[in-house]
C-alpha cells in the first residue's frame, strides 16, 4: 500500500504543530469531567479542518468526518488527568497545583488530532466515515458512561469498528497488540460488616468486627489460590481495612475495600459469588446482628481485542513501520473504561499500547534489569514520555489504524 509507505513522511510533518500543542495541554491538565479548555481547544481544531463538531456527557468532544460511501472507523483518546503533583522537571511541567497528565492523555488527544488532520487532508486516500472521539473521565471509569448516557451511540453514525491506544512506558518507537484481552477488567468493592459494641473490659457483651474483618480477609486470600482455575489470571487486594477510633472501644463496625482483576467475565462473576459468600458466611459464623452492605464503585470493563480487527491493524502497522517496530504484548494488568463505547454500538475494537522510553534508555534498564526501578510508569509524579519519538509513532498508529479499514482500493 503506497499510501501506508508514505504515511511516516507526512505524519513527521505534523510534528510542528502537535508538540506545542501537547506542551500546552501539559502545562493545563484538568481532571475528569472538567476538561473544559481541553475540550474547546479540540473542538476548534476539528471545526477549522472541516469536521461535524458534537458535544456529549458535558465535556466530551466527537468529531465525524464524512468522505463518501464506505465503512465507519470511531477512533477514541482520553483527556484527562490525575491528582498527582509534577516532580519532572519539563520547562513545560504542569502550572496546576496538584494536577499532572500523568498518564500521557495529553499525548493521546494530540496524536488523534493528528491523525484527524492527516484524514482531512487526504481525503483523495480513503472513504467512508472518520469519527475520532474525545473522552473525558477516564481515570475515574465515568467517562465512556456519561457520553452514551448523553445520548452518543444515538447522535453519531454507526462505526463498524472501534480503535484506541495508550502510551506505556516502554521503548519508544514499538507499537504492541495482541487478540484477546489486553487489558484487565476492574472492580472495587466497600463491604461493610456489622458488629455489637462494647467497652473492651467487657468483650462478651460485643460481637467484635475487628476480629470478624480479619478472619475475612483471611478466607478471601483462597478465593484466588482455591476458587480459580489454575492459570486462569485473577487478582483480589484488600486495600484498606478500617473500624474504630480508641483503643478500649470494641466498634460496631467495620469496613474493607477490596480490588478485582480478571480477564474473563465468567472468572470475574465466579470471585464476586465467592467474596460475597464468604463475607455473608463469616458474618453468620460471628453471629452478626446486620446483614453485611456491599458497594461496587470504579467498575472497569474487560479490554478484548478482536482477533480479526486485530490481525487487519497489526499487518497495517507492520508494512508502515516495519516489522522490528511492532511485536506481541502481553495482556495488561490496568483497567479502562474505552470498551464501553463498542460494546454499545456491538461493534469489534482494537486497542494497542505505544512506547514511550528513549530506546537507548530503556534497553539499559532491561540488560541491567531495572525496568521497574528505573523506568517511570504510568500514573508516576515523574512519568515523561518522549515528545518526538512518542508522538510520531502515536499519530502514525491512529493513522495506519484508520486507514486499514478506509483506505480506498481501487
Amino acid at each position: 500500500m503506497d499510501l501506508m509507505n508514505s504515511l511516516r513522511d507526512g505524519i513527521a510533518q505534523e510534528l510542528s504543530w502537535q508538540i506545542p500543542l501537547y506542551e500546552q495541554f501539559h502545562r493545563h491538565p484538568e481532571l475528569g469531567l472538567a476538561e473544559h479548555q481541553t475540550s474547546a481547544a479540540v473542538a476548534a481544531k476539528l471545526a477549522g479542518w472541516g469536521f461535524d463538531v458534537r458535544h456529549f456527557g458535558g465535556t466530551g468532544v466527537v468529531g465525524v468526518l464524512a468522505n463518501g460511501t464506505g465503512p465507519g472507523v470511531l477512533a477514541r483518546a482520553d483527556m484527562d488527568a490525575l491528582p498527582v503533583t509534577e516532580a519532572t522537571g519539563a520547562s513545560y511541567a504542569s502550572t496546576i497545583p496538584g494536577v499532572m497528565h500523568a498518564c500521557a492523555h495529553d499525548m493521546h488527544v494530540v496524536a488523534l488530532l493528528g491523525a484527524a488532520k492527516y484524514l482531512a487532508d487526504h481525503r483523495e486516500a480513503w472513504r467512508g466515515t472518520y469519527i475520532a472521539l474525545f473522552q473525558p473521565a477516564e481515570e475515574t471509569a465515568a467517562g465512556s458512561q456519561a457520553m452514551l448516557d448523553d445520548g452518543l451511540a444515538a447522535g453519531i453514525p454507526r462505526p463498524d469498528v472501534a480503535l484506541a491506544q495508550h502510551v506505556m512506558p516502554t521503548e519508544a518507537g514499538t507499537i504492541g497488540t495482541t487478540a484477546g484481552p489486553i487489558l484487565s477488567a476492574g472492580d472495587s468493592i466497600r463491604i461493610t460488616v456489622h458488629g455489637r459494641g462494647a467497652h473492651g473490659s467487657m468483650p462478651h457483651k460485643a460481637v467484635d468486627p475487628v476480629v470478624l474483618a480479619a478472619s475475612i480477609v483471611l478466607r478471601l486470600q483462597t478465593v484466588v489460590s482455591r476458587e480459580t482455575t489454575p492459570g486462569e489470571f485473577a487478582v483480589l487486594t484488600v486495600g484498606s481495612v478500617s473500624a474504630g477510633a480508641t483503643a478500649n472501644i470494641i466498634p460496631d463496625r467495620a469496613e474493607l475495600l477490596l480490588n478485582l482483576r480478571t480477564y474473563s467475565t465468567a472468572t470475574r462473576s465466579q470471585m464476586i459469588t465467592a467474596i460475597e459468600r464468604i463475607v455473608r458466611g463469616e458474618c453468620a459464623a460471628a453471629g452478626s446482628p446486620q446483614e453485611p452492605e456491599f458497594e461496587y464503585y470504579d467498575q472497569y470493563p474487560l479490554t478484548s481485542n478482536d482477533a480479526e480487527a486485530n490481525t487487519r491493524v497489526t499487518a497495517a502497522f507492520t508494512q508502515t513501520f516495519g516489522a522490528d517496530a511492532v511485536y506481541r504484548t502481553h495482556p495488561q494488568t490496568a483497567s479502562e473504561d474505552f470498551s464501553r463505547i463498542p460494546d454499545a454500538f456491538g461493534i469489534p475494537y482494537v486497542y494497542w499500547v505505544v512506547g514511550s522510553v528513549p530506546p537507548d534508555i530503556y534497553r539499559r534498564a532491561v540488560e541491567t534489569g531495572t525496568v521497574d526501578t528505573d523506568i517511570p510508569a504510568n500514573h508516576s509524579p515523574f512519568f515523561l514520555p518522549a515528545e518526538d519519538a512518542t508522538l510520531r509513532m502515536a499519530t502514525g498508529a491512529q493513522a495506519a489504524a484508520a486507514l486499514a479499514f478506509l483506505a480506498r482500493t481501487v
